[in-house]
């Protein structure tokens, strides 16, 4: 086995090429000079003029908004469809169809919702852009339930029933506590995800309502700046909070 230690370089050189551009991204957003990528000194002074940028904290408003809003729905409608899917229908069919979204590009699936909001009269906004995350968000919570639904034992749910308790009762004290940390596991996905996502957004959303991917492209069209980099350093700040708490959620979740 020792023989085999130059295994670990393709893994390290693969740690190296992910995150040292995260690390000097994240120190940059301290230089004092206003030069992006010339260090100045240390300073917090571009953090102090992002939260003074009216359009970067408008579409971070929108951003949490619409990732939210779709954190929701795509989980709560995700979920009854993978259950639907795996305890009634049994259809690879249905689930090949449901999962369709995931796997589109995101550009042919813009395309598509514009071209369904314009054919029905929809004017475009956050809503539009909420309804178009949830579509593909539903369609990644769905993949992470079933798979969790096929290491449960639906016997459990059958003795749950013969011992007297509704259908709904055993939904909620049965099947959900099973699915919990899957649940758990999509819902991140989806934020993550809705957090970020560009392409869909641009061809939904309207020109008063630009999320946050929207106002950094159309900052960084003339360049990167100092503020970018704090933003992103933020950006970077929240996706670890909520893994975290998303993992610390789910090892109770199993302990329980």
């Amino acid at each position: 086995m020792r023989n085999l230690g130059w295994l670990r370089l393709p893994l390290i050189g693969t740690y190296v090429f992910l995150y040292i551009p995260i690390i000097v991204l994240v120190i940059m957003s301290f230089n004092a000079s206003k030069m992006p990528f010339s260090w100045g000194g240390f300073s917090g002074r571009w953090y102090s003029t992002l939260m003074n940028d009216e359009l970067i904290r408008q579409g971070f408003i929108n951003t949490i908004i619409v990732a939210v809003g779709a954190t929701v729905l795509a989980t709560i409608l995700g979920t009854l469809l993978a259950i639907g899917l795996a305890r009634y229908t049994r259809s690879a069919v249905l689930e090949a169809y449901a999962l369709t979204p995931a796997i589109v590009p995101d550009l042919a699936l813009a395309i598509g919702l514009l071209v369904m909001f314009s054919a029905v009269g929809m004017t475009l906004g956050l809503h539009s852009v909420l309804l178009a995350h949830v579509v593909f968000g539903m369609a990644f919570v769905a993949a992470v339930v079933t798979a969790r639904l096929g290491q449960t034992d639906p016997s459990l749910e059958e003795a749950s029933r013969d011992l007297g308790s509704s259908a709904v009762g055993t939904f909620f004290r049965i099947t959900i506590p099973s699915l919990a940390p899957a649940i758990v596991a999509g819902a991140l996905l989806v934020f993550t995800l809705s957090l970020d996502e560009f392409v869909i957004a641009f061809f939904t959303d309207g020109p008063s309502t630009p999320t946050l991917p929207i106002v950094i492209y159309s900052m960084v069209r003339f360049g990167v700046t100092p503020e970018i980099n704090a933003l992103a350093a933020l950006l970077l700040l929240v996706s670890f909070t909520v893994v975290i708490a998303a993992q610390r959620f789910t090892r109770i979740t199993d302990a329980v």
